[in-house]
């Protein structure tokens, strides 16, 4: 296999050791309080169907971007991709940041959901990377918070301009899915909302199996509409540092079977890998097995001694999650 491309080496970076990045010097109120985004402005948004973006794109060996014609919406809040930053939350004024939402998150994860979805993935003021690991959990609490501000903003301009009674998923990576939890807690669960919600892909985020939401439950077969799917990946036999906090006790998804049980899926059974370069797919490449809240991979040749996949948890599987939610789409316009 290709040696180690630029572009695979850009995305390590997120998940680089906390010690690289520091936090900001000042507290959150040493800075500018982020004002409130306006979401009828599509430069708001990193991805919509009324705009050609990076959500749009297919590589090269796999067919079939319809959003014109998707009976289907996914909502997708993208990972951190603000990192290096100097102050709590982005701004939205640094070019290079805005490149790195559209160019990594949107183009190889949001992507992957254009064959049956309008994809609509807002712009938001994110906490910056460093942020997670901050003595200062005042600061960060409010850091997030703002992060959160925007994303529920953005979703509930969604619902208001452009769902009209549309089904939907709903879809996050990482600090994404931090919000996306939230979100699903004060918007979705229990209320009238949850009957269009196809399924909910909390991704590279540890969701308690107890805890998490009232009403909704995880998935525990491939065709369950009305649920939620997630996983966090780690080489075989590798526990991440904190794993006892935040990862034991959470619920695994397997993304090659779609089960939530701990048997071991095969890599015959592996749809496909999508390459940094976003052009080739390779199958039957990892297997995959859920064990105590988080998901043991095999190692994939390229990580040659990387232990955490966490910037992989959709390429890793992205060709399997693609025919996913096909599949859930499908069985929920079945049922309406």
């Amino acid at each position: 296999m290709k040696q180690l491309s630029f572009s695979l080496a850009i995305l390590l970076l997120l998940s680089a050791c906390s010690s690289a990045y520091k936090a900001p010097k000042e507290p959150f109120e040493g800075f500018p309080t982020p004002t409130a985004l306006d979401y009828s402005s599509l430069d708001n948004w990193s991805a919509s169907p009324l705009k050609k973006d990076f959500a749009d794109t297919i590589p090269e060996t796999v067919g079939g971007e319809s959003q014109d014609t998707a009976k289907v919406d996914v909502f997708f809040i993208h990972p951190t991709t603000y990192v290096g930053g100097k102050t709590w939350n982005d701004d939205l004024k640094q070019e290079k940041y805005i490149k790195a939402t559209d160019q990594r998150a949107i183009k190889h994860q949001a992507s992957v959901f254009n064959h049956v979805c309008r994809v609509y993935a807002p712009r938001y003021q994110q906490m910056v990377y460093s942020g997670f690991f901050a003595k200062d959990t005042l600061s960060r609490n409010k850091a997030l918070a703002i992060a959160y501000r925007d994303v529920r903003t953005a979703f509930r301009y969604y619902l208001q301009h452009h769902n009209q009674g549309r089904p939907f998923i709903l879809a996050s990576h990482s600090q994404g899915s931090l919000h996306a939890i939230r979100l699903i807690r004060d918007e979705i669960d229990g209320q009238d909302l949850q009957k269009q919600l196809v399924a909910a892909y909390l991704v590279g985020w540890p969701v308690s199996s107890d805890t998490s939401f009232a009403v909704l439950q995880p998935c525990t077969q491939s065709d369950e509409t009305g649920c939620y799917v997630t996983w966090n990946c780690y080489l075989r036999n590798h526990y991440p540092k904190y794993y006892d906090p935040y990862f034991k006790g959470a619920h695994v998804t397997n993304p090659i079977s779609w089960r939530s049980d701990t048997l071991l899926a095969p890599k015959s059974s592996h749809k496909g890998l999508l390459w940094a370069n976003y052009k080739k797919i390779y199958p039957n490449l990892v297997n995959a097995q859920a064990h105590e809240g988080i998901l043991w991979v095999s190692r994939p040749l390229f990580f040659i001694r990387r232990k955490d996949y966490h910037v992989a948890d959709y390429n890793l599987f992205w060709l399997d999650i693609r025919a996913n939610v096909a599949e859930r789409v499908e069985a929920y316009l079945e049922k309406f």
